[in-house]
């Protein structure tokens, strides 16, 4: 299976060649070396690795963490491929090639790009945040608390589209940005957020937590990433972004498509 694996170790001569014998050691065969970061004499590098299927990754943590300096920040499953920032390009061509399939271009193809689970673009109110709000204050005891966040629970903005891989159940956190930005939520996910600028659209794209493989953050170069994405295809797409609308429900569409029964 493809992995990719996200480490901060000193930034010296030499480092990254111990990284990468340690991986060679714990059996992972590297495919591709990102550079996110080097600053204040340290780096953060992903590698994207080729690993054993049914092998667990303890050898691979524990290599990795006993070497001096070095911090596993994250393991997890990669999508497909490693591909490098030049496909970006690709995207937007073709998203300007089939703007009125702009949108789900986008949404599909993203996740592949930053190695996350899956995407979905959200159509979120102005008012959302706080639809879950229920006023309580220190007269309210836990319990209180507790009964009156079950009962004002935040309904989920409607979702315009979403990658095959996205879950039918959704515990989304706070997805209203005013700037593109990383996130986890409740759960473990970790999620990166872009405002698309217009019809109160939101790119959120997601790596699911996981029991066995620590999930990474979105860095601050892939936030930035996927917000050059998004403002370069509201660009392209532009005025038929207003015009998006959630999908109709299946149980829907079979109820228009049944023919009217004869009275």
């Amino acid at each position: 299976m493809l992995l990719r694996v996200r480490v901060a170790l000193p930034d010296r001569p030499g480092s990254l060649g111990q990284v990468a014998r340690t991986l060679g050691v714990a059996g992972a065969d590297i495919v591709q070396v990102v550079v996110l970061e080097r600053l204040g004499g340290r780096a953060i590098d992903d590698f994207t690795v080729v690993w054993p299927g049914g092998a667990g990754v303890e050898r691979l943590r524990a290599g990795l963490g006993a070497m001096p300096g070095v911090r596993v920040d994250g393991i997890w499953r990669a999508i497909g491929a490693p591909v490098a920032g030049a496909f970006d390009a690709e995207l937007l061509t073709q998203v300007a090639a089939n703007p009125n399939e702009g949108l789900a271009t986008l949404v599909d193809t993203v996740p592949a790009l930053l190695a996350a689970d899956w995407a979905m673009a959200l159509r979120v109110p102005a008012d959302w945040a706080a639809r879950g709000s229920v006023g309580i204050d220190a007269r309210h005891g836990a319990d209180d608390m507790a009964l009156l966040g079950a009962v004002r629970k935040r309904p989920l903005p409607p979702i315009v589209y979403s990658s095959w891989r996205a879950p039918e159940q959704l515990q989304l956190p706070e997805v209203t940005p005013l700037r593109a930005r990383a996130i986890t939520g409740a759960d473990g996910t970790r999620y990166a957020l872009a405002p698309f600028g217009r019809a109160g659209l939101v790119l959120v794209v997601a790596r699911s937590a996981d029991a066995e493989l620590p999930v990474a953050v979105f860095h601050a170069t892939e936030v930035d990433r996927v917000a050059q994405l998004v403002r370069a295809a509201a660009a392209i797409v532009g005025e038929r972004l207003d015009a998006a609308k959630p999908p109709v429900p299946r149980a829907a569409q079979r109820s228009a498509e049944e023919p009217a029964s004869a009275v």
